[in-house]
């Protein structure tokens, strides 16, 4: 159900969305692999005597996993699609894991590219640039579908969206080096 959804909605199609519940047992359980890796990363961090940074990169990449939760809830409560927010939270949550095959494929293409020739270091920069911006486009279209919202009101929550996540991952990490 959840693949079916998230290819669904990688192909552009609105129907993946009926694939995601809009219980709050679905959004739990959407959240519990994105905190439960940062977890076990922490922990192993911190039994290799890095305890501080574990801690904070543990709790940057938790604030960086409920930012976007609550930026969907506040942006449905205010544009007064509420009844839409866990659903497309949800969705939002489980499209982290498209990242895999798309640097999958984006390595395939890579690989490709530099046997036609092209230096590897432009190879990865032009994968990476076209993966991040597919990645982007994904997430725009969730945000779109999941709250019913217009091209640039869509465009705008995940540029903000995205800046947030940056902020809370990157800045405590850079307070502690």
């Amino acid at each position: 159900m959840i693949l079916r959804g998230l290819f669904l909605l990688a192909r552009g199609k609105t129907a993946g969305m009926a694939e995601f519940s809009p219980s709050m047992d679905a959004f739990t359980a959407s959240l519990a692999p994105l905190i439960a890796f940062p977890l076990v990363g922490a922990l192993v961090s911190a039994t290799g005597g890095q305890w501080e940074f574990a801690l904070v990169g543990f709790l940057s990449r938790l604030c960086s996993v409920l930012v976007l939760p609550v930026m969907v809830y506040e942006f449905a409560r205010h544009t007064e699609r509420e009844a839409l927010w866990l659903r497309a939270a949800t969705a939002l949550n489980w499209s982290f894991w498209m990242m895999l095959p798309v640097l999958f494929i984006a390595a395939f293409l890579g690989a490709i590219l530099v046997e036609a020739g092209l230096a590897m270091q432009e190879a990865e920069y032009a994968v990476l640039a076209v993966a991040g911006a597919y990645l982007l486009w994904y997430r725009w279209f969730i945000v779109s579908a999941g709250l019913g919202l217009g091209r640039w009101q869509a465009a705008g929550f995940v540029g903000v969206s995205s800046v947030a996540i940056a902020v809370f991952t990157a800045v405590p990490v850079w307070l502690v080096k």
